[in-house]
């Protein structure tokens, strides 16, 4: 069955080749692709096959959260989800515009698979699987990485639902900058392995190749009060904790991408990453105390119990709720 798709990403960029390829693909595959812009993306973007929303156009939309959200923030990727749950799309894929697609991007996405499966394993370093290098993903635990994860072989196979789903990059992988600035890149990733964490396995995925189904809609919020390098992270976190009382995993996929990655000051990012360094591991320790309850129903109450405490912890503004709310008036809108 082929699935009705929509691409969101945000950008400030002018037309590069990322976005031209990704546009390029889109309107070759039927595809709709929707960039957000923010306050220093450029007036006059055009781009064939990609509908550009400035922040006039943004702001103009029937939805509160455009008005509410920050500028400057990567959290304005939020209004592309809305976007896309607006003209009924069944998948959303997101991507940045540094990352380009291999032929694989353009596959459809299967939610029910019968993949390996990890469950109960605390910290999991998913690269660890896909690479024999000594790399992790951004937003891992670093006092988890002297943990042995089980062997790739030992894991059973059984049938998962993921409406989630994670594909690597290859060439410049999202790492943290305590990796950028001590081990050799490039590094790419075994081909046609994929695997699927349940309940009690953690592993941060990021904004950067990332599938989603309309169950886990609500799950893709991007929260603006909190620095610029976690916003993915804790989402993830997040996400992981209330898909897992659904009974639902989170599926690990090969690279379909590679990324020319933008130019970063690293510096600049391992500052911005430090309150991730510190308080990663406390976060999801005190996500997996509460008490969330199942079924998709309880999806609003449960985002709102796992930001309260984010607040709580003081990794998160207090303003976060009230974006928060936003965001679910506007989707639980669209979906009357």
């Amino acid at each position: 069955m082929e699935e009705n798709i929509f691409l969101v990403v945000t950008s400030i960029s002018g037309t590069n080749e990322a976005l031209s390829a990704l546009a390029k693909g889109c309107k070759k595959h039927n595809w709709r692709f929707i960039l957000i812009g923010d306050e220093s993306s450029p007036d006059d973007f055009t781009l064939d096959g990609c509908d550009f929303y400035s922040l006039k156009r943004q702001k103009a939309l029937d939805f509160k959260f455009p008005n509410d959200c920050p500028t400057k923030h990567y959290a304005r990727k939020n209004i592309g989800y809305l976007l896309a749950v607006a003209e009924g799309f069944s998948v959303i894929i997101e991507t940045d515009d540094d990352n380009l697609p291999y032929d694989s991007f353009w596959q459809n996405r299967i939610r029910q698979q019968q993949r390996p499966v990890l469950k109960d394993g605390g910290w999991i370093n998913v690269y660890g699987y896909f690479s024999d290098e000594n790399i992790w993903p951004r937003g891992f635990a670093l006092e988890e990485l002297q943990k042995q994860a089980p062997q790739f072989d030992s894991l059973q196979v059984q049938s998962v639902d993921c409406p989630i789903q994670q594909n690597l990059a290859n060439e410049n992988p999202d790492v943290d900058a305590v990796y950028r600035l001590t081990m050799p890149l490039p590094v790419n990733f075994k081909g046609g392995r994929k695997i699927a964490l349940g309940a009690g396995s953690i592993c941060p995925f990021n904004s950067q190749n990332t599938t989603w189904f309309p169950q886990a809609y609500k799950l893709m919020y991007l929260p603006a009060y909190c620095s610029f390098r976690m916003t993915d992270i804790w989402r993830s976190f997040i996400a992981q904790q209330i898909a897992y009382t659904n009974g639902w995993h989170i599926l690990f996929d090969e690279p379909t991408m590679y990324q020319e990655r933008n130019v970063h000051n690293l510096m600049k990012d391992f500052a911005d990453e430090i309150p991730g360094y510190l308080n990663n591991k406390k976060i999801c320790d005190e996500l997996e105390t509460l008490s969330l309850q199942s079924g998709e129903d309880k999806i609003d109450d449960n985002l709102n119990i796992c930001y309260e405490k984010l607040i709580e912890m003081e990794v998160v503004g207090k303003k976060e709720m009230k974006l928060l709310d936003a965001w679910l008036k506007d989707i639980n809108d669209l979906k009357q």
